[in-house]
């Protein structure tokens, strides 16, 4: 729950944030008529709907298992992570496209001192943003936060290249306008493919991680009483994994004794490793000297 609300006050903190700037970048956009002003208008109009989908997609995943989903809803994270990438890859190839033919025409735009105030609003604004939304995504191992955050800066670099072009047309030197909405574009896709990538692995069962895999065997060959393992299965469950796999004790334990060992396995495993969700120990008996 604490997870859920923590989310979710970021994602309005988004919300109104993005909202905001791009209020007032869209009326500067309007004005000027400036490439890269109009790329950073659409990012944050694309910011406003990734801080909508992440509030929803948060109150989704945060939902309890159910009849019907029996691992609960913890993937949702996942495709509205997987659909604000989608989104805003789209709509920067559209960006990338027109600042290729304004920069082959040589297209010019009038320069306003209010675009270099909205540029510094805008980092003071994201930065903040970044810091907060950084945190909980560390913090709280969220994919969506994590996707959030990755946003936020990414639009702190934008914006700097903004101001770049900006500071340059008042030199009367136009071209850097369309090549700064080329880098902003190209920047943003190559982000927004890493969440895709990402996301998409989850979704499609991607095996946990070996790192935490080693964890977990280094557990099992700490108790002498496991005489071996095998078929280890990694499954994810929103944002942690439920693992299964075998063991093999003595099979001169009584039915009793053996679980025993498996339940007091698996209560380590889910205890001292946290992106676990749930461990499921099958035993089987074994001869001594085999």
């Amino acid at each position: 729950m604490k997870r859920y609300k923590r989310v979710k006050f970021a994602s309005i903190l988004g919300i109104i944030g993005n909202i905001f700037l791009f209020i007032i970048k869209l009326i500067i956009s309007f004005i000027t008529g400036s490439n890269a002003m109009i790329a950073d208008t659409f990012n944050s109009g694309g910011d406003i709907l990734s801080s909508f989908i992440t509030f929803f997609g948060n109150k989704i995943a945060s939902k309890p298992c159910d009849d019907d989903h029996n691992l609960g809803h913890g993937k949702a994270e996942y495709i509205y992570s997987m659909l604000i990438s989608e989104i805003i890859i789209l709509s920067f190839v559209i960006i990338f496209k027109n600042s290729i033919i304004n920069l082959m025409t040589n297209a010019k735009y009038y320069f306003s001192f209010w675009m270099i105030i909205i540029c510094i609003i805008t980092i003071i604004v994201k930065l903040i943003l970044f810091i907060v939304t950084n945190r909980i995504a560390k913090e709280e191992n969220n994919l969506l936060m994590d996707a959030n955050s990755k946003d936020h800066i990414n639009d702190v670099i934008i914006t700097l290249l903004n101001l770049v072009s900006i500071i340059f047309a008042y030199y009367n030197i136009y071209y850097l306008d369309s090549i700064a909405a080329i880098i902003i574009s190209i920047i943003i896709i190559i982000s927004s493919l890493k969440i895709f990538i990402k996301s998409y692995d989850i979704l499609m069962d991607k095996a946990i991680s070996n790192d935490i895999k080693n964890e977990v065997l280094k557990i099992i060959n700490s108790h002498n009483e496991i005489k071996g393992m095998q078929h280890f299965n990694s499954t994810p469950v929103g944002y942690k994994y439920q693992i299964s796999f075998t063991i093999f004790v003595d099979g001169n334990l009584t039915t009793h004794e053996s679980h025993e060992i498996a339940d007091k396995l698996e209560k380590e495993i889910n205890n001292k490793i946290n992106e676990i969700y749930l461990t499921v120990i099958h035993v089987n008996p074994i001869e001594e000297d085999k």
